[in-house]
Order: C-alpha cells, then structure tokens, then sequence
C-alpha cells in the first residue's frame, strides 16, 4: 500500500515536471523541470528494480547533459519575444508532427514485443545473485554496440554545434587575444609615478 502511494506521487509529480517542460515560457525555468522529470523518473527506475538505470539518469542526464543545456540556454543569449512571436504561426506544422509521434510511442507500446505473460504481484522470481548491471553491460557492449557508438557521436557533435553557436561574432562582446596577454611586458601595463609629500608638492596659494 505505502509503496503504490509513493509511486502515484512521483508519477503525478513527473507528468506536471513532462508538462511545464513543454508549457515553460522561460528556458531555463523549462530546463529546471526536465531535471525535476529525471529525478522523478529516477525514482521510479529504483522502484521497479532497475537500480542501475536509475543512478545513470540521475548522473548522467541530471548531472552532465542538464548542465551543458543550462550552458547552451544561458549562454546563447535567446530571444524570448522573437521565439513567441512564432508559436502560433508554426502550430500547425507542431500539432500533426507531435500526433505522429504519439501514434508510433502507441504502436511501439501495443506491439507484440510489449506482450509478455504477467504473473501475479509476489510470484515474480528473482534470483538473488542476478544483478541487472552485469547484464546491460553484456547486451550494450555486444548486441547494441553500434547504436551506443553512433549516440556517443551524436553527443560529441552536438558538443561542437553548441561551442560554436556561443563562439559566433555579436556586436558589443569583448574578446581576448591570449598571445597578445603572454607577450605584456611590465612597462605596457605600468606606470611608475613619484608622488611627493608635505610641502614640497603643495601649490603656492596666490589667494589675497
């Protein structure tokens, strides 16, 4: 009972993090909630057993693709007013694109791979000296191992793509030459003055 309260919880609380992802009108703030989902989504990989893919998204998608986002939103310095200028003009080509992708998640979810043979709750055996990250490990490093190098691929150019978009020319920025802050000698950037003191550097008072 205490266990199907605490999985309804963490599951509502990750449809409304799914949900202000795509409704956020700040990016950030959108980010934020995408980091909400994986925690949540976490939660529920733990639940269900599958403890190693719960910590991987907790430290790989949480700890390292959300912060390159956060660097990417930040950094790229978006037009908020622009981008909503636009919803409403792009919706149409969004909604049917967006019904597509729902009806293959449902055909992929209907599919007979989906359909395996439930037994009751508590009669699942559960050898105690099988753990799910030897597993995953022999199945990714040998029957996936093309897809798992084509996504590390993908990764690293979207790396690039991103360096690049926040190395691109705007007016108003201030850019540093590195060779030109090697080769400053001490007289480019300081200068000696004699300040003398007491009367000497004092200016005769013509003052009647």
């Amino acid at each position: 009972m205490i266990t199907q309260f605490v999985f309804y919880v963490f599951a509502a609380v990750l449809l409304f993090a799914a949900t202000m992802v795509i409704t956020a009108r700040n990016p950030v703030h959108a980010a934020m909630y995408l980091v909400l989902a994986f925690f949540n989504s976490a939660v529920l990989w733990i639940m269900a057993g599958a403890e190693f893919l719960g910590i991987v998204l907790v430290l790989v998608y949480v700890g390292a693709v959300m912060v390159l986002f956060l660097f990417v939103v930040m950094m790229l310095d978006i037009n908020l007013a622009r981008i909503r200028e636009g919803f409403v003009r792009h919706i149409y080509i969004g909604l049917p694109i967006a019904a597509v992708m729902v009806l293959q998640m449902l055909l992929v979810v209907g599919s007979d791979a989906f359909q395996v043979d439930r037994l009751p709750a508590g009669d699942m055996p559960i050898p105690p000296d099988v753990a799910n990250t030897p597993l995953l490990g022999s199945v990714l490093y040998t029957v996936y191992v093309y897809p798992f190098e084509l996504a590390a691929v993908i990764l690293l150019v979207a790396i690039i793509a991103a360096i690049t978009l926040t190395l691109r020319r705007r007016e108003g920025t201030k850019h540093q030459d590195p060779a030109k802050q090697v080769r400053v000698r001490k007289g480019d950037r300081l200068r000696v003055v004699d300040l003398r003191s007491g009367a000497q550097n004092r200016e005769p008072d013509n003052r009647p």
